[in-house]
């Protein structure tokens, strides 16, 4: 006999749907077997939590459950004995009944009347422990029948998908094969990192009670020249000594393409520009930044600067900040 379904989610009788609803969620994922594998303790309360869920979900079963009309397994009550004149039963006065106590369905079909509960229900339902139409229990014959479970689906596959960083950053759609060959298109998660994990709910290997996930690890892959910087990008951005000296509009690459950027007169190298919302994606939505620092680089060998230079000395004392 299985356990009265209310304690075994753990909620009272009068709870609500919401409420019975609730806590099985509760319960099936802290028992589910994908996660208790090394338990097999867990495996049976999580077919129970779900027998009990299975059976107050349904509102006709739980009323009928309530009325006593039917057990914790929603088989009739009364059909254990069919006699003894029981409310749940065949009993009482019988289906008739001679002189002498020679009855012929009288008191029950079970008793000293020579009926064979198993021979009659088999050949109706097909054998002892077959569930019959009309919802009568499994093993008519026995002591309640066995427990029903609920089917395992089949195991859970991984995969690892590498993604480019600047599609990490743009949340650029993936194509991934998965072993049965099929390809599909992953739109990223927000606020995606290296190592994020997404679940593919029925994409894993096929079993009894349906297929299992699909788990894909995803790797943010290393780039020529940007480097993440928790939310932020940043790349390095050469430039010529005429450009840092006169300022102007250069192009600077960025993680959807080229842009135009604004390089003020005189600027150094290492000097950082940012370009708001143009870095990873967050959690919440929004991005951040792409921070590109400024670098100068002068010619190996050219005449004629060296010739409009000479005799030009920069007498800053550009070093005195380290203190030498």
């Amino acid at each position: 006999m299985a356990a009265d379904p209310y304690s075994t989610l753990g909620v009272s009788r009068t709870a609500s749907e919401k409420d019975i609803k609730s806590a099985y969620r509760k319960l099936a994922k802290e028992l589910h077997p994908d996660t208790n594998k090394d338990n097999p303790k867990a495996a049976e309360r999580f077919s129970e939590v779900t027998g009990a869920y299975d059976l107050l979900s349904d509102k006709d079963k739980r009323a009928r459950f309530d009325r006593g009309e039917i057990d914790a397994e929603g088989n009739p009550m009364g059909f254990g004995g069919f006699g003894g004149g029981g409310a749940g039963g065949f009993g009482g006065a019988g289906f008739g009944g001679g002189p002498g106590g020679q009855r012929g369905f009288s008191g029950g079909f079970g008793g000293n009347d020579g009926i064979d509960l198993e021979d009659l229900f088999g050949g109706i339902f097909g054998g002892s422990g077959q569930r019959g139409p009309g919802g009568f229990g499994a093993g008519m014959g026995g002591a309640g029948g066995a427990r029903g479970r609920a089917a395992p689906r089949g195991g859970n596959v991984n995969y690892r998908l590498s993604v480019p960083l600047t599609d990490a950053a743009e949340l650029k759609p993936q194509r991934i094969t998965l072993s049965d060959g099929k390809t599909i298109d992953l739109k990223l998660p927000v606020g995606m990192e290296d190592g994020t994990q997404m679940r593919l709910a029925g994409k894993g290997e096929q079993g009894p009670g349906g297929a299992g996930d699909a788990i894909v690890t995803l790797q943010i892959q290393p780039h020529a020249f940007f480097r993440q910087d928790g939310d932020d990008l940043r790349v390095d951005l050469p430039i010529t000594l005429d450009e840092a000296l006169n300022g102007g509009k250069v192009k600077a690459p960025t993680a959807a393409g080229a842009v135009m950027l604004s390089v003020p007169a005189g600027a150094s190298s290492g000097k950082v520009l940012r370009l708001k919302g143009r870095g990873m994606s967050r959690k919440d939505g929004a991005r951040g930044d792409l921070l590109i620092s400024l670098q100068i680089v002068l010619p190996e060998s050219d005449a004629d600067l060296a010739k409009r230079l000479e005799g030009w000395k920069d007498t800053r004392d550009v070093r005195a900040k380290l203190g030498i």
